[in-house]
């Protein structure tokens, strides 16, 4: 049988404000116990990706105050201040104190990251623009979520640990995508879909109702999914195709 890879997700508590659905409380209680800063947040990563991530925090009322990365970058438009990696000294402390969020596009660095900081008892918080239209049936996961503008996610869908919903895409009814998976800008997953751990979903690409796709798929821009992908595929075109 499918396993889509997808840690038991722990939902939020919602209600429905407008056009869009506003979480009850704070949901950076996801973040370590130790965070006694919880209007405050380090980015783990820092380059395009994470830009996008502090725009989503900056709309929740939280401020980025630094980054952890292998070494400290030239380019800091955001001038804020370098901790040294996630797990030296001076970035466990950091951490520990204002909480964090692994900004690192890359779904297998993510669940590396994460899995090291687990270690450690070090969770991340969620990242959830106020745009964004969650029904209030579906669950998602409060460890490492990124929700960007405008995405829509649907009735009894279910959002893994650590999975990215990038701008704009739709995630329709009963969908499930498992941990650290990715859901490009603009994709569209019809009803049911089922997407395994670590798969990328590229950037417009469309999934046909009731599809299986396994872990560690690419599924290329702009593609058209018919079928169901086994695990550690690529494909790309309409109907999609498998290239390797």
């Amino acid at each position: 049988m499918f396993n889509p890879g997808c840690s038991t997700p722990e939902p939020y508590n919602i209600q429905i404000s407008r056009t869009f659905i506003l979480r009850e409380g704070d949901n950076r209680i996801a973040c370590h116990h130790f965070n006694n800063n919880p209007n405050l947040m380090i980015l783990i990563g820092y380059s395009g990706h994470s830009y996008v991530i502090n725009g989503i925090l900056n709309a929740q009322g939280i401020r980025v105050t630094g980054y952890c990365d292998n070494s400290e970058k030239q380019y800091n438009p955001l001038s804020i201040q370098y901790f040294g990696t996630e797990t030296s000294s001076s970035g466990l402390e950091a951490i520990k104190r204002d909480g964090f969020f692994i900004s690192v596009g890359n779904n297998g660095l993510r669940n590396k990251i994460n899995g090291n900081l687990k270690r450690y008892d070090l969770f991340p918080i969620n990242a959830i623009h106020p745009t964004s239209v969650i029904d209030q049936t579906s669950s998602i996961s409060t460890r490492g979520v990124m929700i960007c503008t405008y995405v829509v996610i649907n009735a009894f869908a279910k959002i893994g640990m650590g999975v990215i919903c990038n701008t704009g895409s739709i995630i329709e009814h009963e969908c499930v995508i498992g941990d650290f998976a990715h859901i490009g800008p603009g994709a569209i997953l019809c009803g049911n879909v089922h997407v395994g751990e670590n798969t990328m979903i590229g950037a417009g690409a469309v999934v046909r109702e009731g599809i299986r796709i396994g872990k560690n798929v690419i599924v290329g821009a702009g593609s058209v999914v018919v079928n169901d992908i086994e695990d550690e595929r690529k494909v790309v075109g309409n109907p999609a195709r498998q290239i390797n």
